[in-house]
């Protein structure tokens, strides 16, 4: 059961299919009836959507505004009648998990074979969630709460802005990701030299001081490379990397994101901690299972 506006869903697949006709189709409903929902979902708006033209339908400001925030909202309230589900079951023995495209469980599981000694009665649970500022803020802050864990990149300053701890498990080297089309996915190996002349994404300065850090060395070194800085790590940075031809800061981590990037390493020393995020007072179960992964890493290595 949905808890959000059901017509969000059909003014969607207006979007999508281009017509009330076909949305009809793909909504197996009749056509008069999505032209109502439609109508209906102006009405408690006030604003108008669409543009009834003879040529079809057309997109108001109005309507081009919704379409992203209309999908945020679908997407965050599945999200939170999943984590509401999960926040029902037992949790002493269970680590929930989160997981997103650049939030990637992986690392976890080929440590789990070594953790079952120290965690015998402990069991993952895999919480996938939309990676976007909006559910970092809320996910990260409020770690312990409906999810327990997540991996991922970070250093001091990312900690205190979002309000979490963390273990640290690796220092990546940092990489860049180009397009498959780039000149430069021909190499296996770049060199600073390769970079000249190119658009070098990364993130706005104060998100990291090891950014940060590579950021002044490159602009006082390197000012032939242009750098671009974006906002937030999710599939729009990737698509953005790979639709204008420009080179993303990456980690290997990240390899299976986008199928048509290819991570490369870079002539550099410059490495981002990378582990796991969680509450700065953990319950028990999750601060044991933090030990043993320390334990692990300390012993064998990731």
């Amino acid at each position: 059961m949905p808890v959000y506006n059901p017509q969000l869903e059909t003014f969607l697949r207006v979007v999508e299919a281009g017509s009330f006709n076909k949305a009809s189709e793909l909504l197996y409903i009749s056509p008069t009836a999505v032209i109502k929902q439609i109508n209906l979902l102006e009405q408690s708006l006030g604003v108008s959507l669409f543009e009834r033209t003879h040529r079809g339908l057309i997109l108001t400001k109005a309507g081009q505004s919704l379409v992203q925030d209309a999908k945020y909202i679908i997407q965050y309230c599945k999200d939170s009648v999943t984590r509401a589900k999960n926040a029902m079951q037992e949790t002493q023995s269970v680590i929930r998990i989160g997981t997103s495209p650049m939030t990637p469980a992986q690392v976890l599981v080929d440590l789990w074979p070594k953790l079952q000694k120290d965690c015998p009665n402990t069991k993952f649970q895999l919480i996938p969630f939309d990676n976007t500022p909006e559910n970092a803020r809320e996910i990260l802050g409020n770690l312990g709460r409906n999810i327990d864990v997540v991996a991922g990149i970070f250093d001091e300053t990312m900690l205190e802005l979002r309000r979490c701890d963390g273990l640290e498990l690796s220092r990546e080297p940092i990489r860049c990701a180009v397009s498959i089309h780039h000149r430069l996915a021909q190499k296996e190996r770049l060199a600073i030299q390769d970079l000249y002349g190119e658009r070098l994404m990364l993130m706005r300065r104060n998100w990291s001081h090891h950014v940060d850090r590579l950021r002044e060395y490159l602009w006082k070194n390197h000012p032939q490379i242009q750098i671009v800085d974006f906002d937030f790590y999710n599939l729009e940075a990737f698509n953005q990397c790979e639709n204008n031809n420009c080179v993303l800061m990456a980690v290997e981590k990240w390899q299976y994101v986008h199928p048509l990037l290819k991570i490369l390493p870079v002539d550099w020393e410059y490495t981002i901690p990378y582990g796991l995020l969680h509450a700065p007072q953990p319950s028990p179960t999750v601060r044991q299972f933090l030990k043993a992964v320390e334990f692990a890493i300390r012993t064998d290595g990731v």
